[in-house]
């Protein structure tokens, strides 16, 4: 039976990928513009055998670096960022921040995790989504507060991107931290987050969805 990558064995396999992508864009350009390897290679601060390798895609004698100075010297910038797989590692706090939420909900609600948006080739995902058989409310789960508006910002487009409900339960975990900014700005957070935590929580131990969005201390 097949098993799964961990995932810093796959973000090796996408180091590779990127690196061999970059390869032949850098050799097709040079080609096309009617330059030499060995012109590239000085003007990247290279000798010409490293600029093969780069070409070659031999990973294992090409940095990043390297990489990114043949693709300037080709009339090439390097651009890499990440795009959301729909899966991320969780640790142990947040796993039972989640477990806790769903230890309070009442029958008909059940909570399933890791529910991808429905828009065909996008990787985001909410934690979970709780669910009475006709409706939903979302679930984001934080045990470390940081950017407010940050968060604000993602959960917002999440909703405007998932056109399924507009209620999110923010399930955040009960730290020393955590209160002080929260307490800091609750109330910036009021339209977005309407309902504090008893108000949502009395509706999921009655078995309901809450009637808007809030915010959950666990």
């Amino acid at each position: 039976m097949a098993t799964r990558q961990r995932p810093g064995d796959e973000g090796a396999d996408e180091a590779r990928r990127v690196l061999q992508q970059l390869g032949r864009e850098i050799r097709e350009a040079r080609v096309a513009a009617g330059l030499s390897q060995a012109t590239v290679a000085r003007a990247a601060g290279m000798s010409p055998p490293q600029l093969g390798r780069i070409e070659r895609s031999e990973l294992r004698f090409a940095t990043f670096e390297q990489a990114c100075r043949a693709g300037r010297a080709v009339g090439l910038a390097t651009y890499v960022n990440h795009s959301p797989t729909g899966t991320r590692v969780r640790d142990e706090p947040q796993l039972r921040l989640l477990a806790a939420l769903e230890q309070v909900l009442a029958p008909p609600l059940r909570m399933p995790r890791e529910v991808l948006l429905p828009m065909p080739g996008d990787l985001r995902a909410w934690d979970g989504s709780i669910d009475d058989g006709r409706e939903r409310a979302f679930v984001e789960g934080v045990t470390r507060l940081g950017d407010i508006q940050a968060m604000a910002r993602r959960t917002e487009i999440k909703l405007r991107d998932d056109g399924r409900s507009r209620i999110v339960i923010l399930v955040i975990r009960r730290t020393a931290t955590n209160r002080r900014i929260l307490d800091e700005h609750r109330e910036a957070l009021r339209v977005q987050f309407p309902l504090d935590g008893p108000q949502v929580l009395r509706a999921l131990r009655a078995g309901r969805l809450p009637s808007a969005s809030g915010i959950v201390l666990l």
